[in-house]
């Protein structure tokens, strides 16, 4: 089953939109915090940014074979 157009398209968008809200984050992190609060959103945000590249290759893929049609 072939994904359509506008749910690779969304794909796309979330994907490009979580990597830049989690790097954003990781830029607005406060000073002053223990070692473990860094840990924990360093981890955070890297699986998240790995999440939104899956999602925005997947919706990428879906989008080019939907042209394709």
């Amino acid at each position: 089953m072939a994904m359509s157009r506008k749910i690779a398209g969304f794909l796309i968008v979330l994907g490009v939109f979580m990597i830049f809200e989690w790097i954003n984050l990781g830029f607005n992190l406060d000073d002053g915090h223990e070692t473990g609060f860094y840990v924990v959103h360093g981890i955070l945000i890297a699986v998240n940014v790995v999440l939104g590249v899956v999602l925005a290759v997947i919706g990428w893929k879906g989008f080019r074979r939907a042209r394709g049609e």
